[in-house]
C-alpha cells in the first residue's frame, strides 16, 4: 500500500493535465535555480570589483594613467570601472576640442555615464523578471493542476456504486502533488528575487554614489583648467 501511495507513483498515474502541469513546474524550478546560481556569481563578483576599483580610484593615482590602464586590460565585471572610462573618455573629446564650454562638458559627461549607469543596472537586473514570474505564477498552475485532479476524482466517483475514502484519496494526492511542486518552484523564486533585488539596489546605489564623485572631480577639473 505504501508503495502504491508513494510521489513517484502517483506522478506516474496522475493525468496528463496534471502531468503537464507538473512537468512545467519542474522546468521553471531547475530554469529559476540555474538563474539563481547564476546572479550570486554575478553580484559577487561586481560587488568585488566595486571595492577594489574605488580603492585604486581614491588612492591617488592619477585619472589618467588610471584610464590607461584600465583600458589595457578592462574589467567587465566593475560597473565603477566602465562608468568611469565611459566619464573620462567623454570628458578627454570634449575637453580637447577647441571653446567648448566648461558646462557643456560636462553635460556630455554626465549624459555618458547615465548611459553607463543604465547599461549597468541592465546587467546586474538580467534574469530577475522570470524569477519574478516564476514566483507569481507557479502557486497559481499548481493551484490549476490541483483543481483539475480533484474534479477528475470527484467525476471518477459518478461511475462507483458505493464511495470511499479510499476510492477517491489517489486522484486528491496526486493533485495535491502539482500544488506542493508549485510551491517547491515558487518559494526559491520569490526568496532571490527579493535578496537580489536589495544587491541590485544596493549596487546602483553605490554606482550613482562613484558617478556623483567622479563628476565634481571632473567639474573642478574643468572649471580650474577653464
Amino acid at each position: 500500500m505504501v508503495e502504491k501511495m508513494s510521489i513517484w507513483s502517483l506522478v506516474v498515474n496522475a493525468s496528463v493535465v496534471v502531468q503537464i502541469v507538473m512537468l512545467i513546474l519542474l522546468a521553471a524550478s531547475v530554469i529559476s535555480w540555474v538563474m539563481i546560481f547564476q546572479r550570486q556569481a554575478v553580484l559577487r563578483k561586481a560587488r568585488r570589483a566595486l571595492s577594489d576599483f574605488e580603492e585604486l580610484f581614491w588612492s591617488g593615482v592619477d585619472l589618467g594613467q588610471l584610464f590607461r590602464d584600465v583600458s589595457q586590460s578592462p574589467n567587465t565585471d566593475s560597473g565603477a570601472e566602465n562608468i568611469f572610462r565611459a566619464g573620462i573618455k567623454e570628458f578627454t573629446r570634449l575637453n580637447q576640442q577647441p571653446g567648448v564650454d566648461p558646462d557643456a562638458v560636462m553635460d556630455g559627461v554626465q549624459r555618458s555615464m547615465r548611459v553607463a549607469l543604465a547599461r549597468e543596472e541592465e546587467k546586474l537586473e538580467r534574469h530577475l523578471p522570470f524569477l519574478a514570474t516564476v514566483g507569481s505564477t507557479s502557486p497559481y498552475i499548481g493551484l490549476f493542476g490541483t483543481v483539475w485532479g480533484i474534479m477528475n476524482s470527484f467525476r471518477g466517483l459518478a461511475n462507483v456504486h458505493q464511495a470511499t475514502l479510499a476510492s477517491v484519496a489517489p486522484g486528491i494526492s496526486e493533485a495535491l502533488v502539482a500544488t506542493a511542486i508549485g510551491l517547491f518552484a515558487a518559494i526559491p523564486a520569490v526568496i532571490a528575487y527579493n535578496r537580489y533585488s536589495a544587491r541590485t539596489e544596493w549596487m546602483m546605489s553605490n554606482y550613482e554614489t562613484f558617478a556623483d564623485e567622479f563628476s565634481s572631480i571632473l567639474h573642478r577639473r574643468v572649471h580650474a583648467a577653464g
